[in-house]
């Protein structure tokens, strides 16, 4: 199926960008109310979703994941924006000056839950009309920030069920490329080799992990004060996912290993052999509520 693509500039001053999300003015609004799913929010931008990639959190619930690589993802995605003269407040938390307004264009072809556009972003000015669909190949997906930001080891790829398999192919490529090459956060990615979620701080300040793996855990640890139990608290989350390598439909706590009794905790897959569900009937921030945490903003 056809992208439709939206034109527009991004904003950024008095905002929070990071790696994987950017306030985007659409030239024309109603391009993106008409996109499927989420509904108006009667705000002149809109904050983007980007598909297939999440980089690690500059600010989550007053929580983050390690500054290096985070800060790095954002710095890329306001150059490819072309966003300069950034300045940041004494907390890097808000852009307090910028030289923002920049064109670009994105495309997409629904709005998610919490009513981001999900979107592959572009820069510059669009080869076609606003409005136009748009078949996305690999030789356009590859002027994407998106498989930029994979192939520069920037974000980890985090696939949902809207992403077309040729796509997801394309990206899952372009993960095992740098990973192979240990570029940007592979060289210090601990998903799959394990690590000792001692502390949040520990989270926060030293181990790079799938950023999705990280919201969930660091809900729990919020909320209860240590990691002990957490896979018995996600399986009660029931996060769906898919496994490629077996082609089963299971939950995200399969595929976490942690024994009884211990902090020590790893994934068994690779973050691109797993397809997430969007699960649009459960509420946003479901897990952070069975657990007790803060409600998040994003899941």
């Amino acid at each position: 199926m056809p992208f439709t693509l939206i034109k527009g500039t991004f904003c950024v001053v008095g905002l929070s960008p990071d790696g994987d999300s950017i306030r985007f003015v659409p030239d024309d609004d109603a391009l993106v109310r008409a996109l499927p799913g989420g509904s108006s929010n009667g705000k002149p931008s809109r904050q983007l979703r980007l598909e297939g990639i999440d980089a690690l959190e500059t600010h989550y619930n007053a929580r983050h994941q390690p500054g290096r690589w985070a800060f790095a993802a954002t710095e890329a995605i306001l150059a490819f924006a072309g966003v300069g003269n950034v300045q940041w407040d004494s907390r890097h938390a808000t852009v307090v000056a910028a030289d923002d307004g920049t064109r670009g264009w994105i495309l997409a072809r629904h709005k998610e839950k919490y009513n981001r556009p999900v979107a592959f972003l572009f820069a510059g000015e669009a080869p076609d009309d606003d409005g136009a669909s748009v078949m996305l190949g690999e030789e356009l997906l590859r002027r994407s920030f998106n498989l930029q930001a994979l192939h520069e080891g920037l974000a980890y790829p985090t696939f949902y069920a809207s992403l077309f398999a040729d796509l997801r192919t394309a990206m899952t490529a372009a993960t095992v490329d740098a990973r192979t090459a240990k570029r940007g956060l592979w060289q210090d990615d601990r998903t799959t080799a394990g690590f000792e979620a001692a502390s949040l701080a520990v989270l926060m300040d030293e181990v790079p992990i799938l950023p999705k793996l990280f919201r969930r855990l660091s809900d729990y640890m919020a909320a209860s004060g240590t990691a002990i139990g957490f896979k018995e608290a996600l399986a009660e989350g029931q996060d769906i996912v898919w496994d490629l390598r077996t082609q089963q439909r299971t939950h995200l706590d399969t595929f976490v290993e942690q024994a009884s009794g211990s902090v020590e905790i790893r994934l068994t897959r690779d973050p691109e052999d797993l397809v997430f569900d969007e699960m649009p009937l459960q509420p946003p921030g479901f897990f952070a509520a069975l657990v007790g945490a803060p409600m998040p903003s994003g899941a």
